[in-house]
C-alpha cells in the first residue's frame, strides 16, 4: 500500500529545536503537513480534535511524558489504531520493552537521520 505523502503527522517534544530536526527530516522524506504539540496532554488534545496518520513522540515530556501519550492513545477507542513512533535518548532494553508492551509502533534511538527515521517509518506505514 502507498503511503500517503500528504497524511497529517503530529510531533511531539518539549525541545523545540528536536521538534524543528524531526520536521525537516520529514520535510527530506517528503512529508509537509506536519503538527506539533510541546507535551503529552497538548497531542492528546490536538489528537481528539484532528486525525493524524502517525504521531513522533519523544519520551521525556512534563507533564505527560510520552510514554503516558501512549498508554491514552491505546486505550481511546477513536485514536487507538493511531501509528506511534517513540523517540528517546535512552536506549534501555526496560524502556523499550515497556514502549513495545503498550503498543508503540516503533522506537528510535537518538540522534537519528533521515534514512533512520524513514526505516522505522516504513516499517510503520509501509514502504515510500
Amino acid at each position: 500500500m502507498a503511503v500517503d505523502m500528504s497524511m497529517p503527522i503530529l510531533v511531539v517534544d518539549d525541545y523545540q529545536t528536536m521538534v524543528r530536526i524531526i520536521r525537516n527530516l520529514l520535510k527530506q522524506l517528503g512529508f509537509e503537513n506536519v503538527d506539533e504539540a510541546a507535551d503529552g496532554q497538548a497531542a492528546l488534545a490536538k489528537m481528539k480534535a484532528a486525525k493524524f496518520g502517525l504521531v513522533i513522540s519523544d519520551w521525556n515530556m512534563e507533564p505527560m511524558t510520552g510514554f503516558e501519550l501512549l498508554k491514552e492513545v491505546r486505550a481511546d477507542e477513536t485514536l487507538k489504531t493511531t501509528p506511534f513512533i517513540m523517540v528517546t535518548a535512552e536506549s534501555k532494553t526496560e524502556n523499550v520493552v515497556a514502549a513495545k508492551k503498550a503498543g508503540v509502533n516503533n522506537y528510535i534511538v537518538k540522534p537519528f537521520n533521515a534514512q533512520t527515521l524513514k526505516a522505522k517509518m516504513a516499517a510503520v506505514l509501509g514502504d515510500f
